[in-house]
């Protein structure tokens, strides 16, 4: 539902400033999510890529039980939110499909960039389809300089290769990876739309049962998932994905932001793939190259140019 100017600026205004605990849960989450390919790319060792969609969803579905029983939202769909449900968890798929295949083709610092790429398909979104929020010179700033970044990784070969020579670096992986991007940009935006029908969280539960059905049931067409190469690693790798992102970097982002503007949360988001691409260097052997080091920088810039909120501009 949309606010009147007033009521708007009154609910801006009632937002707290960022303190140094905020900030730090902030910047945690940003972090934990930057992991997120390198836990994938220990889950892979174990499970095909279905599988390890349909365990991790699996997961967040069982989080967002006890977290709609906390909110006190129902988990009954209305009349009218079937349909936004269906198309959030054939979003999920596809998403999350790619996201798995081009890490298990690529590896996990390549993943992290391309994957945060999803900001620059919602801006590009926004302006040419649903015409909602218009390019400005600062964006078109922003998008130069993270596709920089881009054609650095995909133009230099040797950027990101693994010491272990275990997670050697793909194009076509690369590739599939800003296609996941691109659906991302697509639910992100859907989304916006959708829990103007449907409660956030029950509109994530749903969309995680959606999505488990249809994992599990390409799984069980298509792959020979067994236990046999189930090790410790490939176990946190998918508690990580299951429990520590999908559930709680969801409940720390919704404490945030019951105290603070979206705005000033998301600005932080342009930490991610800095961090992934560390957390990839130190636990998978990723190396990290000039290239590499650089083409972080380019895209962090990027999404810090796109999101940040400039001087004497109303947050959203």
């Amino acid at each position: 539902m949309s606010r009147s100017g007033s009521s708007t600026s009154t609910a801006t205004s009632s937002m707290q400033p960022l303190g140094t605990v905020s900030l730090g849960l902030t910047l945690l989450t940003v972090a934990l999510w930057g992991g997120t390919p390198t836990a994938v790319k220990y889950s892979l060792e174990a499970l095909p890529v279905m599988a390890i969609a349909c365990v991790r969803f699996a997961m967040a579905a069982i989080f967002m039980i006890a977290w709609l029983r906390f909110e006190g939202t129902r988990l009954k769909l209305e009349p009218g939110q079937g349909g936004p449900a269906l198309v959030m968890g054939l979003l999920l798929f596809a998403q999350i499909a790619l996201f798995t295949l081009a890490i298990e083709m690529s590896n996990a610092s390549h993943s992290t960039l391309f994957i945060n790429t999803f900001i620059f398909w919602v801006v590009g979104i926004e302006h040419f389809i649903t015409r909602s929020e218009r390019l400005s010179a600062r964006k078109i700033v922003g998008l130069i300089v993270a596709a920089v970044g881009v054609l650095l990784v995909l133009t230099r070969a040797e950027g990101g290769a693994s010491t272990a020579d275990v997670d050697a670096p793909n194009v076509w992986g690369d590739v599939v990876m800003l296609g996941s991007a691109l659906v991302l940009g697509v639910k992100v935006i859907y989304t916006k739309q959708a829990v103007k029908t449907v409660e956030p969280g029950k509109l994530i539960f749903w969309h995680n049962v959606i999505g488990v059905m249809l994992f599990g049931a390409w799984s069980l067409a298509f792959e020979n998932a067994t236990l046999d190469k189930l090790t410790p690693p490939a176990v946190w790798g998918l508690l990580y994905q299951g429990v520590v992102v999908a559930g709680f970097c969801f409940a720390v982002q919704a404490y945030l932001l019951k105290k603070h503007s979206a705005s000033k949360i998301s600005v932080f988001s342009f930490a991610t793939p800095l961090f992934g691409t560390t957390i990839a260097v130190l636990f998978r052997g990723d190396e990290l190259s000039p290239w590499l080091a650089a083409a972080a920088v380019c895209v962090a810039a990027g999404i810090l140019i796109v999101s940040a909120t400039p001087p004497g501009e109303r947050p959203a």
